[in-house]
């Protein structure tokens, strides 16, 4: 059975998804695991494509970046999917790990993408630090202390602190330092 997997980070990215569905689709997947997800965050659709997986079997992705969130990443996924007797298939590099170049090349273009990874991270720091020393980076804006006069207002209301957070969609704990500061 040929399973797909698609993933976009957020919720907004629905065209992203529907290109992802539609590519696998036109792969000949006979069913999709898709989900919207960040990739720090749990991906329970990924972790039942690889519980469905069967001997035999192929999980297809349309990108490489939508599936691995780093090179030890993948290698535990390819790992598993090995273990399982099933393959690997990246549509954008028309990659397959059923043969021995195929694995070989997930590797190297997995090293790849995670060093360039790193080294974007590496100048967005570095950004960040000479905006900070030129005085033009403040950072985000503390999204409680906006909603303070909501967050005292609901709590004056009875208002739990875990429906306060929910309804203004804060942290409960920023809910708490809020009302604390306010006592």
């Amino acid at each position: 059975m040929n399973l797909g997997y698609a993933r976009t980070s957020t919720v907004e990215q629905t065209a992203g998804l529907e290109a992802q569905e539609r590519d696998l689709r036109a792969a000949g997947v006979d069913r999709i695991f898709a989900e919207q997800t960040s990739s720090i965050g749990g991906r329970p659709q990924l972790d039942a494509a690889l519980d469905y997986l069967r001997e035999g079997d192929v999980l297809t992705g349309s990108k490489l970046d939508r599936l691995a969130r780093s090179v030890g990443d993948l290698c535990a996924i390819v790992k598993l999917i090995e273990g399982k007797g099933a393959s690997l298939r990246i549509l954008s590099m028309n990659l397959d790990t059923a043969s021995p170049t195929g694995r070989l090349m997930l590797n190297v273009i997995g090293s790849v993408a995670q060093f360039e990874r790193e080294v974007m991270l590496e100048r967005q720091r570095e950004g960040i630090a000479k905006a900070k020393g030129e005085g033009r980076y403040k950072g985000r804006k503390p999204t409680a202390r906006a909603k303070a006069d909501d967050i005292r207002r609901l709590a004056g209301e009875g208002m739990t602190r875990e429906a306060i957070a929910a309804q203004l969609k804060i942290g409960v704990a920023s809910v708490y330092r809020v009302l604390r500061a306010a006592a």
